[in-house]
């Protein structure tokens, strides 16, 4: 009975050892086909595009220096919606609320935190306190795509479904937790380009499973480097 137990517990780890090793090497595939490590030392990010959503169309600039600053700038109606992490503290501003900046607490801090990552949550998925597990194939489209399941820190689940002949991803599906209710965003992101040795999807279709909302973000331009003060991501005070 001894020896039965120790042969299932060292096929156990074995299997493990291998799904880890297999986790590990999807991502270091997809890391170099997207460029993370070139990423990972970029000072700065400075994204400008659009937001689609209910027939508006939303300028936005997104700002985001390392290693876990955040601040996006929108345009709604002629006025300018802000929504900022600076490394601790989250805030937004919405005139149409206030004037004054408003703390962020719950969901919108954690979104706020994860847009500061700016090479994402699978990047060093294990320092993060996150857990990585290789779900298998799949078809997607007519396209085959590896499955990487990601059991978040803070209890949302993802799935993303890697294109295993360009090795990014097509397709990501976030499961969380709002006001005491699941919620499942599928995230689609297409029309790839190189800019400086990383590659980013500049489009990207977000879908809210059960409520028929969807919003379309374009990409524009992408710029590296840009002088970011660290006063842009702080809190006004008044």
């Amino acid at each position: 009975m001894k020896k039965i137990f120790v042969l299932f517990s060292v096929v156990f780890l074995s299997v493990s050892f291998l799904q880890a090793q297999t986790v590990d090497e999807i991502l270091a595939k997809y890391f170099k086909a997207s460029g993370t490590e070139r990423l990972a030392k970029k000072k700065t990010i400075v994204m400008k595009g659009n937001m689609s959503q209910m027939d508006m169309k939303l300028p936005m600039v997104i700002k985001v220096k390392h290693p876990n600053k955040f601040r996006m700038e929108m345009e709604i109606q002629g006025q300018e919606m802000v929504t900022a992490f600076d490394g601790e503290h989250g805030w937004m501003i919405a005139p149409w609320i206030s004037q004054d900046p408003q703390d962020l607490a719950g969901e919108q801090l954690e979104q706020a935190k994860e847009q500061a990552d700016m090479e994402g949550e699978l990047y060093h998925y294990k320092d993060k306190g996150h857990k990585a597990t290789y779900m298998g194939k799949e078809e997607m489209e007519g396209s085959e795509v590896y499955k990487i399941k990601l059991d978040k820190k803070n209890g949302d689940v993802q799935y993303y479904y890697i294109d295993t002949d360009v090795n990014l991803p097509v397709k990501v599906t976030t499961i969380s937790k709002q006001g005491g209710n699941e919620v499942k965003v599928d995230s689609y992101m297409s029309n790839y380009k190189t800019i400086d040795g990383v590659t980013i999807p500049m489009s990207m279709e977000n879908k809210v499973e059960g409520t028929g909302q969807t919003q379309q973000i374009e990409i524009e331009s992408i710029l590296f480097g840009q002088d970011l003060p660290d006063s842009i991501f702080l809190k006004p005070v008044k």
